[in-house]
Order: C-alpha cells, then sequence, then structure tokens
C-alpha cells in the first residue's frame, strides 16, 4: 500500500509543481516540462504496481447494478476527455472537460471497487482533480465560456468514438483478470 501512496503523491506533487511554486517552476524553463513530466510517468507506475501488489481488503461487496453505473460513466468520461468540449456542440466551452473527465472516471470507479486500495487511488485522485478545479478557478476568476461552435454530427462521432474506447479498455480489464462488465 505504501508503493501505491507514494504513486499517488508523485502525481499530485508533479502536477501542482505549477500551480503551488509557479516561480520555480519558471526557473526551470524547458527542461523543467521533461522532468515533470517523467515523474509523473513514475507516479503511474507507482499507481500501477502498488495498487496490484496491495494487500488491500475488501471494506464491503458493491451492489451489482453499480456495474452499469459505472460503465455508462466511463462512456461520459472517456467523452469528456475527447475534443468534444472544443469541437462537438453539447458540452462546447466547458471550463475543465478533462478534469471533469477525470472525476467521473474516479467516481465510476469508486462506485465498483470498495476496497481499502482502491479508495487511496480512486479517492486521491478524485481529492487531487478536485482541489485543482478550484484552484486553476481562483487563480482566474474571469473566464469567459466561448461562443458554441462544432455540431451534433461531431458529438455524435465523439460518442461512438468514445464506446469503442471505452470497449477496448473493458477488453483490457479482461485481459488483466477483472470483469468490467459485470
Amino acid at each position: 500500500m505504501a508503493i501505491l501512496m507514494c504513486g499517488v503523491l508523485l502525481w499530485v506533487v508533479a502536477h501542482g509543481f505549477k500551480r503551488f511554486a509557479p516561480d520555480r517552476r519558471a526557473e526551470m524553463g524547458e527542461k523543467g516540462r521533461g522532468i515533470m513530466a517523467g515523474l509523473i510517468l513514475l507516479s503511474v507506475v507507482l499507481m500501477v504496481f502498488g495498487y496490484r501488489w496491495s494487500d488491500a481488503y475488501d471494506l464491503a461487496t458493491p451492489p451489482a447494478f453499480l456495474t452499469h453505473i459505472n460503465n455508462l460513466l466511463m462512456v461520459v468520461a472517456v467523452f469528456l476527455f475527447s475534443p468534444a468540449p472544443k469541437r462537438g456542440r453539447i458540452i462546447g466551452g466547458m471550463r475543465h472537460p478533462m478534469l471533469v473527465g477525470f472525476k467521473v472516471w474516479a467516481i465510476a470507479h469508486l462506485l465498483v471497487n470498495w476496497d481499502a486500495a482502491s479508495f487511496v487511488l480512486f479517492g486521491g485522485l478524485l481529492a487531487w482533480a478536485v482541489v485543482t478545479v478550484i484552484r486553476i478557478n481562483k487563480a482566474e476568476p474571469h473566464w469567459q465560456k466561448p461562443a458554441p461552435s462544432g455540431t451534433y454530427a461531431m458529438d455524435a462521432a465523439f460518442l461512438a468514438g468514445s464506446l469503442l474506447i471505452v470497449g477496448i479498455i473493458g477488453y483490457i480489464h479482461i485481459l488483466l483478470g477483472l470483469a468490467p462488465f459485470g
């Protein structure tokens, strides 16, 4: 569990460095981008192995119907990660689409994983995303929503792509011995 916690902490520090220590980050220049990218990659590796190796225990068993809600939320999360918020019509001009998608992803996983390691991983990343949105909104309070652009056809294309990607992610989960579709 310690490796998992270190991974989550490193993710938070690496992503928050620019927001919480902007002068120090600016001093690092272009070299700092590579360092932060390396730290983020290392954090993902630590989180993956820490999660897989954790001796976490189940806190409870979630109801089976939450699997279906999880899968629906995963389509929403992937849709928000796609270019849809910038190029589509439905949610065009959304302020923090990737962070909202990240929060939806974390919540979806918390719905179906009721063990200590999942609460550390997904709960920790959810907390990071919430704090990041708050921090950005305080630093940049005068955001103007852009005029709607894009088409519903683009939204449909991004939704179809999101369904395909969720299917691929689900298949990868199956290869890892998990049952994402119930």
